[in-house]
């Protein structure tokens, strides 16, 4: 096979498989990445061509958001049961087939099913537990590093893609547009057939860091049922403090950025006079932060304590969210927020995944975090509610945004209370 032959091209320069199964799931993260944002992109031409309201366009959406939350769990044990290249290239192959079809749909049932409930399901088939899985089982060494890389690719594929996108739909249409995204679907959904294996072992290798002379043996099949895997995972994980704690602070992660920050900043600029093109500019100031950010912090969690990084990126978050309505939503004032808080958008990743897998071990670390990913998920969910009702009842966003400063206070705290390991279960 062509991962064999590059293996071994590869071992003959001293480089470790590893780094191109990075290479593919970064790949595949950019390019889901893209697919999940494109339907933004999309919202005034259904309006303009199907006389849908945003309302039901956007609850297609929601359902979208809350499938790829809710599967990461489920995901996790299907990424055990049956293997990354399998759900990975079925995954891929879900979204580009939704997307396909609705190039010829003209029904909002139709969009319902195949933008939030088939695009959601594919999505969340992977989301962010893939890159957990790579980084466990592919790495011994610099595990941090790789959660960083892959975590930021999210950001990087909405930044690459929606522009390309919004350019193609204004000039020629938005079923233009979306037969691109579906063609570099199917890139990905090649490179992953490919170059994705599963295990360091099905090469003839041992996770990168690790010295040992012979590879490792594959665990046993995993036979068991996927809702008793994702099921089984939170009944152990929920006996521990370190369970809890993770869970908490990543609720109050989602909650102070997607749910938050994507979702309200925006009309929050208006409310105080600013175009929605400088505040949209302004979300994408902080994605290309947030790239370096998030790489920036994998580095860190190799080296450093990942619970006193977790203590110093939500306080830090906290602080910056406290800050924002004193800039006077001045150029300058917005200007250093999104530089501050872009660093720190999703900085809490790599650590989080880091201490997930010390804790849970290699091969549980994924379905573990997978639950821990479903906490951010509702965390968000809360927040975009929440603000909402705030402008809605009190007329400002403002004590939304100062709850949120408040909760990441609380977080930095909260993980002091994760004692440290001795001897930590994975280097």
């Amino acid at each position: 096979m062509i991962s064999e032959w590059l293996s071994a091209a590869l071992a003959r320069r001293n480089i470790h498989y590893g780094w191109v199964m990075v290479g593919v799931t970064f790949l595949t993260a950019l390019i889901s990445a893209g697919a999940v944002g494109a339907p933004g992109v999309f919202i005034v031409p259904l309006q303009n061509e199907f006389g849908w309201t945003t309302a039901e366009i956007s609850s297609a959406l929601s359902i979208r958001l809350v499938l790829f939350g809710v599967m990461a769990p489920f995901a996790a044990a299907l990424l055990n049961r049956f293997g990354l290249r399998n759900v990975t290239l079925s995954a891929l192959l879900t979204v580009a087939t939704a997307l396909v079809i609705s190039l010829a749909m003209t029904k909002l049932w139709q969009l319902m099913v195949l933008w939030g409930l088939v695009v959601g399901v594919g999505t969340g088939m992977t989301a962010l537990v893939l890159g957990a899985t790579v980084s466990a089982r592919w790495f011994a060494a610099r595990r941090g590093l790789v959660v960083g890389i892959l975590t930021a690719s999210a950001a990087t594929g909405q930044l690459v893609f929606l522009p390309l996108l919004a350019s193609l739909t204004e000039r020629m249409g938005w079923r233009v547009a979306l037969g691109l995204m579906c063609g570099m679907l199917g890139v990905a959904a090649l490179g992953v057939l490919l170059a994705m294996r599963d295990r360091p072992s099905d090469v003839g290798l041992r996770p990168f860091g690790d010295e040992g002379n012979e590879p490792l043996p594959a665990p046993p099949p995993n036979t068991a049922p996927i809702m008793a895997a994702a099921l089984g995972a939170l009944r152990d994980a929920a006996k521990t403090r370190v369970f809890w704690i993770l869970f908490a602070t990543f609720f109050i992660c989602g909650a102070s950025t997607n749910g938050l920050i994507q979702v309200h900043l925006i009309p929050m600029c208006l409310d105080f006079g600013i175009p929605q093109v400088q505040a949209a500019g302004l979300l994408a100031a902080m994605g290309v932060f947030d790239f370096v950010g998030t790489i920036g912090s994998g580095w860190l969690s190799d080296r450093y304590d990942n619970r006193y990084l977790l203590f110093w990126y939500y306080g830090l978050r906290g602080l910056s969210l406290l800050f924002l309505p004193f800039t006077n939503f001045s150029f300058y004032g917005l200007s250093l927020f999104a530089m501050f808080y872009g660093l720190d958008w999703i900085a809490t990743v790599p650590p989080t995944v880091r201490l997930t897998a010390q804790r849970f071990g290699p091969e549980r670390a994924n379905l573990v975090f997978g639950w821990i990913f479903a906490g951010h998920q509702l965390g968000a969910a809360t927040a975009a509610f929440g603000a909402g009702l705030s402008r809605t009842v009190l007329a400002t966003y403002l004590p939304a945004f100062f709850a949120a400063g408040a909760l990441c206070i609380v977080a930095a705290l909260i993980t002091l209370a994760i004692s440290r390991l001795p001897k930590p279960v994975v280097a």
